[in-house]
């Protein structure tokens, strides 16, 4: 197994999330328009979690949704070996007029908001699209940035970023990998 280094905590990444949280209570206090729509997997999985803190400060229950972009993806028509693993969308609400926090684990080329950005206007016209995640490693290919960023980490074109989260892998954690 290769080297991991700690880049976040499972406490940090608690922590980050709250203030992540906050950051959207605070831009948008209690506009019943905002939905949250978590990119599968991980993304979702923190999705989930970001609902939780906001239930709780808002006394109310905000949307939630799962978005799978799989067939939407660029990359895979090129490479048959990338065949997709498809999940399920799961968006239990209309996203015509909606503002839409897009909850994503890693951003790195901008391929996958590209490809997310494509399948919500499969479900409809939303008001606005925000993008929150949980990292930031840079190297962008596409003119996309986040609106809500965890943590930014300068990687190089060998390193990866591998997101942990307990609903998956037994714990939480972001940490830096060196090498192929």
């Amino acid at each position: 197994m290769k080297e991991c280094g700690t880049i976040l905590s499972d406490r940090e990444m608690s922590r980050t999330l709250e203030r992540l949280a906050f950051e959207i209570y605070e831009r948008h206090g209690d506009d019943e328009t905002v939905a949250i729509l978590g990119i599968q997997r991980r993304g979702a999985d923190l999705a989930e979690r970001l609902k939780k803190l906001l239930d709780e400060r808002l006394g109310r229950k905000v949307p939630l949704g799962k978005l799978d972009i799989n067939l939407y993806r660029d990359d895979w028509t090129t490479n048959l070996e990338l065949a997709p693993t498809i999940n399920c969308s799961e968006i239990g609400y209309d996203v015509e007029g909606r503002t839409i926090v897009l909850v994503d684990d890693v951003l790195y080329s901008g391929r996958t908001v590209r490809a997310a950005l494509e399948a919500i206007l499969d479900y409809g016209r939303p008001k606005q699209v925000e993008l929150l995640v949980l990292v930031d490693r840079g190297h962008r290919e596409l003119p996309i940035q986040a609106d809500y960023v965890g943590k930014r980490v300068d990687t190089l074109g060998d390193e990866h970023v591998n997101v942990l989260v307990v609903e998956r892998d037994d714990e939480d954690k972001v940490c830096l990998v060196r090498g192929d």
